[in-house]
C-alpha cells in the first residue's frame, strides 16, 4: 500500500495547493463592471478634452485606473492593504466612471453603472471578508 494519499492536502483557504476557488457570477460580473469602468474613462477621454488632450486624456485615465486596481485591488495586488483600503480605490474607480458617464451627458447610464457595479462590489467584498 502506498503512503502518499490520494487526495492533495488542503491549504488555510480550504482549497488544494495550487488551486483556486471556482469563479461565480458574482466574480464574472465584477470582472464586466472594472472593464466597462476602464473602457468609460478611455471614452471620456478620446471625447471630452481637445485634440492634442484628447490622445493623452484617453490613455492616462484609464492606464491610472488600472494601476491603481493592479497596486491595491487586484487578487495579487503588489501592495497589501486593509480590505476597507481596498474597497475604498475600487469605489473611486468605479465613481470616477459614473463621473464621467455624466460629464458626457448620460447620467442615467453613469447611475446604472454605479448601482450595479457599488452593489456586485459590496457582495463581493462581503464574500472575501467570510
Amino acid at each position: 500500500m502506498s503512503d502518499t494519499p490520494t487526495d492533495p492536502p488542503a491549504t488555510a483557504a480550504g482549497t488544494a495547493p495550487g488551486t483556486r476557488t471556482p469563479l461565480t457570477a458574482v466574480d464574472i460580473v465584477a470582472f464586466l463592471c472594472e472593464i466597462f469602468a476602464f473602457a468609460t474613462l478611455a471614452l471620456w477621454g478620446f471625447t471630452m478634452w481637445p485634440f492634442p488632450w484628447n490622445i493623452v486624456a484617453g490613455i492616462a485615465a484609464p492606464v491610472a485606473a488600472i494601476l491603481a486596481w493592479a497596486l491595491f485591488v487586484s487578487p495579487r495586488a503588489v501592495v497589501a492593504v486593509h480590505p476597507f483600503v481596498r474597497a475604498l480605490v475600487e469605489l473611486l474607480v468605479y465613481a470616477s466612471a459614473t463621473i464621467a458617464w455624466w460629464m458626457m451627458g448620460n447620467a442615467w447610464i453613469g447611475l446604472a453603472f454605479g448601482v450595479v457595479a457599488v452593489t456586485v462590489g459590496v457582495i463581493a467584498g462581503r464574500r472575501r471578508l467570510a
